[in-house]
């Protein structure tokens, strides 16, 4: 085992706490998930490979989490410690470092992975036999919804049932397109989100998936050009996508563009140059309108990093981790299937409300160690998860290139309740 103070291995690190080696021993010793025990969360990312860029940035709602719950008094009268691992979104890396979390650093909860393909993986090859909760805040695919469980997975984001047809209204009421050109990655997100938007866009599709790490991909660009379609629809990350649409603009195949949540981003404006992309609309999950909740959040994370989020699925990581919490306080320990039963509990309607504010978090805490029903009103959505941890009813917001910045336009609620 690592030292307690800066574990770090060539594919986590951790996020330092204040405790003396000597209390490790202790804390070890008693891995029976009894109320003596600190809380470790897992946040399982991609510090390295395709969302390098999203992967800090959403740490940050996890952090900020941390710090709150702390503030607030911590869970079973300690200190919430957060431990990473990095998966570069890569599916077995994934597995090994959600092993690591669980069996080397004792993590009770993990937050992520950010892919939906590494979630999968993760939960069947690990978190489900190990009985551990994973909550993913963006893994949007609606494969995720079919994964055999046990009822250890939930996300705190909604699916791309939902950015799929607000995808399609973007491209058909806003941009008045009859026809488009699409290319996709060739992964469970990729997938997921074209197959939700082709279901829903009524005009012509012209698509074509691709293999990520490739140099070049004009041959897909001329595939899908061949349609005659003014607009290509980017549907991946920001790595591939750079190269295929300085590509689409270089061999003069496209000039207009239509991006999602994973090619919203700052590296496509500093790899393009801000001309080939302003004027440019995509989706991404998006924050409900200003409750009190979002209110709070957003004047407390403000005041922490002097600036609201800049990239989706902050507040998504943030929600997750105070669920976590208030879920091990209701339970009295942390034992993986005591947690996973009380993670709908202290989200759902019913009992004290609970907000992303200190005081409020501090009320919640305490009133779900005394075992009272308490109602996590988040800072992304209200997280009230159905029997599958689905969040059923969210937001999807429509944002632009505009400037060499990306600014946010508005924002569609949506329910893929039945």
């Amino acid at each position: 085992m690592a030292s307690w103070r800066g574990v770090r291995r060539a594919a986590s690190r951790t996020w330092p706490v204040l405790v003396a080696p000597a209390l490790l021993l202790a804390v070890v010793a008693c891995g029976d998930g009894s109320s003596d025990e600190q809380l470790r969360i897992g946040y399982l990312a991609d510090y390295s490979g395709p969302l390098a860029e999203f992967a800090p940035q959403i740490e940050r709602g996890v952090a900020f989490a941390v710090e709150q719950i702390n503030e607030a008094g911590g869970v079973n009268g300690h200190d919430v410690l957060l431990v990473t691992g990095d998966t570069a979104a890569d599916e077995q890396r994934a597995v090994a470092e959600a092993r690591h979390l669980i069996e080397d650093e004792g993590v009770h909860v993990i937050v992520g992975p950010l892919g939906t393909a590494p979630a999968i993986a993760v939960v069947e090859s690990v978190t489900r036999g190990a009985r551990i909760p994973t909550i993913a805040p963006a893994a949007t695919s609606p494969a995720l919804a079919l994964v055999e469980d046990d009822g250890y997975l939930f996300r705190t984001t909604i699916s791309d049932a939902a950015q799929g047809p607000v995808l399609a209204l973007l491209v058909g009421a806003d941009l008045g397109l009859t026809q488009v050109a699409v290319l996709y990655e060739d992964t469970a997100y990729g997938r997921g989100l074209f197959e939700a938007f082709d279901a829903t866009y009524e005009g012509a599709v012209t698509s074509a998936s691709y293999e990520a790490g490739r140099d070049s991909y004009v041959a897909e660009l001329e595939a899908v050009a061949a349609g005659g379609a003014q607009y290509l629809v980017a549907i991946g990350y920001p790595p591939e996508a750079a190269v295929y649409v300085r590509e689409a603009v270089e061999h003069g195949l496209f000039d207009e563009f239509v991006f999602v949540d994973g090619t919203r981003s700052q590296e496509l404006i500093d790899a393009l140059g801000a001309e080939v992309l302003d004027g440019s609309k995509g989706t991404a999950a998006a924050a409900g309108p200003e409750t009190d909740a979002v209110r709070a959040f957003n004047e407390a994370y403000r005041a922490r990093y002097g600036e609201l989020p800049r990239t989706p699925y902050v507040r998504e990581a943030y929600d997750a981790t105070i669920a976590a919490a208030l879920a091990a306080e209701a339970a009295g320990t942390l034992s993986g299937p005591r947690l996973r039963d009380r993670l709908t509990e202290v989200a759902n309607p019913g009992g004290l409300r609970v907000i992303p504010e200190v005081g409020s978090l501090r009320a919640g805490l305490a009133a779900a160690a005394a075992g009272n029903d308490v109602n996590y009103d988040g800072a992304a959505t209200s997280v009230d998860w159905d029997e599958r941890g689905e969040v059923a009813n969210g937001y999807v917001g429509i944002w632009a290139y505009e400037g060499g910045t990306i600014v946010d336009l508005e924002t569609i609620a949506f329910s893929t309740a039945e």
